[in-house]
């Protein structure tokens, strides 16, 4: 996945980002915050994840599925890949 190696360092940013605020969630709970706090905390990591799932998403439908950017059997296999990752995803 070439879009995911030339976006790397961006990526992983987010990732630790998100790391951050899982690890403040985690407090927000062992310190028993109030129920306001620990929703809010909840959301900002729930908006972190779709926005580096839109990032890789959209990075690789350009990439692998763009037009005539790979031939038709492959294509349909990297389309099956995403829909499978969207459905897993939107469980």
């Amino acid at each position: 996945m070439a879009h995911t190696i030339t976006g790397k360092k961006k990526l992983l940013a987010r990732v630790r980002r998100i790391k951050g605020q899982a690890e403040a969630l985690e407090r927000a709970l062992s310190g028993e915050a109030e129920c306001t706090a620990v929703l809010q905390q909840i959301a900002a990591v729930r908006g972190a994840v779709n926005g580096l799932m839109a990032e890789v998403l959209e990075g690789h439908i350009r990439e692998h599925l763009g037009p005539d950017a790979v031939e038709p059997a492959q294509r349909d296999e990297d389309l099956a890949a995403v829909v499978a990752a969207l459905r897993s995803y939107l469980r």
